[in-house]
């Protein structure tokens, strides 16, 4: 199996400086969380990420901040596929599900660390626009005992 920059692959499209630029508020907010120890953002982002792996990111509070911003600096868009932030989106529900309940039920030290391993991801994306759900992905895909087609 090639696991080099295999995507899920969608008609949909994105503006890649949007999904930096939302992995920033990401690592902001998670290092909020870090500090306060208050689940808030967690649940905030755990909401916003739901919107933007169910495809909905129009209705995202953190890509609505990005484009707004990003337009109001004049940032020429960088259209780029849309399915492997969908699906980095729908893993980031689970960081942050994972972040809100661990936090909740008292195992502060388990939720830092999905923190820290969710903000190393966020930060990879907005600093070096490094996908790692497109490196997880082709994994993903085989424990689904899916074959991964060889192009």
């Amino acid at each position: 199996m090639n696991t080099n920059i295999f995507c899920p692959i969608s008609n949909k499209k994105t503006d890649e400086n949007v999904a930096r630029l939302t992995a920033f508020f990401t690592v902001g907010l998670l290092i909020v969380f870090v500090v306060t120890q208050n689940v808030v953002p967690a649940i905030f982002l755990l909401a916003d990420f739901i919107l933007r792996g169910a495809g909905l990111a129009l209705y995202s509070p953190l890509a609505f901040l990005s484009r707004s911003l990003l337009k109001i600096l004049k940032f020429e868009k960088k259209t780029i596929n849309a399915g492997p932030k969908i699906f980095a989106a729908r893993i980031g529900v689970v960081f942050s599900a994972g972040i809100m309940l661990f936090s909740s039920i008292g195992f502060l030290d388990v939720a830092l660390g999905i923190t820290v391993v969710f903000g190393i991801c966020a930060f990879l994306e907005a600093v070096f626009g490094f996908c790692v759900a497109c490196q997880v992905y082709p994994f993903v895909y085989k424990l689904t005992n899916r074959e991964v087609s060889q192009s």
